[in-house]
């Protein structure tokens, strides 16, 4: 094992660790980002640790990007390099199935974002109803299912050597729909991907399975074992979701619904409706074992864990 010199908060060098192999154990469930309001940005120069910061984009649109309240920036490019005429962006917004939503513009210039309005005032439950997104004109509403693959190896060589097989397998079948994006929070769960418009966050793909679970989305199913639950909702959250699923076997993506959320310390009483049905999730809160959650990095950290107790309602 080779070591070379540490830069900031990474290290440069070759070694043998993998995040994604040494968290192979940790539970998915719970583990997809929190963040409701998504602007995915086309931008086909390179991608450093810090993507929008490092990257070669004109200092006022990184400052703009750089300082959005509440909506998480993701850059991305076509696999293969492949360049199109124009700057192609999406607008993606997470809550229950039927809410979510995607919009799309292609801009002349990278500095035309500087026009977008984008204010996302939380307003109803927190984590639970999608935020009110402003835009300014030009967007369109997109239909198609899109496939976001992390692929961001400056950040950690897990997602690019995972990712990138898997970005290649879905172009060739999903040409227009797949991208490849930056850092999706949890390089150990390498390969992950970002499905749009449901949210569903998935982790530990390989090509093929990555194959199967884009087929599953497709039809509207959301394929369990790979799943790390929907982006925008809270951890607990996720984690009741996914519990009830498994209970229920309640796989369509339109099957489980979040009716209410009680937060406290220890974690989380979830309201669900399954089918008609009413359940509630007790969750509960705790901390794992501490890890290395990056190749890059050498501090352990604990990752939190959700342990789940189904109650089935009056």
């Amino acid at each position: 094992m080779v070591w070379l010199p540490r830069v900031g908060a990474h290290l440069v060098g070759v070694t043998d660790f993998r995040c994604s192999a040494a968290g192979s154990a940790e539970p998915l469930a719970g583990t997809a980002p929190t963040d409701s309001s998504w602007l995915f940005v086309e931008y086909a120069g390179p991608w450093g640790a810090k993507a929008v910061a490092e990257s070669r984009l004109p200092t006022d649109v990184r400052e703009f990007l750089g300082g959005l309240d509440g909506v998480r920036v993701q850059l991305i490019r076509r696999h293969g390099e492949r360049v199109t005429p124009g700057v192609r962006i999406f607008v993606a917004r997470f809550g229950d199935h039927a809410d979510s939503r995607v919009e799309t513009a292609v801009l002349d210039d990278h500095r035309d974002l500087l026009d977008l309005d984008l204010d996302p005032p939380r307003l109803g439950v927190p984590g639970l109803d999608p935020p009110r997104l402003g835009v300014g004109t030009g967007l369109t509403p997109y239909a198609e299912p899109l496939w976001m693959v992390c692929t961001n190896g400056s950040r950690d060589r897990c997602c690019a050597e995972a990712g990138r097989p898997i970005a290649a397998t879905l172009a060739a079948q999903w040409p227009q729909q797949t991208w490849e994006t930056t850092h999706l929070s949890g390089h150990r769960f390498a390969g992950t991907l970002l499905a749009l418009p449901s949210g569903e966050c998935l982790g530990r793909l390989d090509p093929e399975s990555a194959v199967a679970a884009a087929q599953a989305l497709e039809g509207g199913t959301v394929p369990l074992t790979v799943s790390r639950g929907r982006a925008g909702w809270s951890g607990e959250v996720q984690a009741a979701v996914q519990a009830v699923r498994d209970r229920q076997q309640a796989t369509g993506l339109a099957e489980v619904a979040v009716t209410g959320v009680e937060s406290h310390d220890a974690g989380a009483r979830v309201q669900l409706a399954v089918r008609g049905e009413r359940w509630d999730a007790l969750v509960r809160t705790t901390t794992g074992p501490a890890i290395r959650m990056s190749c890059a990095d050498l501090p352990l950290k604990p990752a939190p864990r959700h342990e789940v107790e189904l109650v089935r309602g009056e």
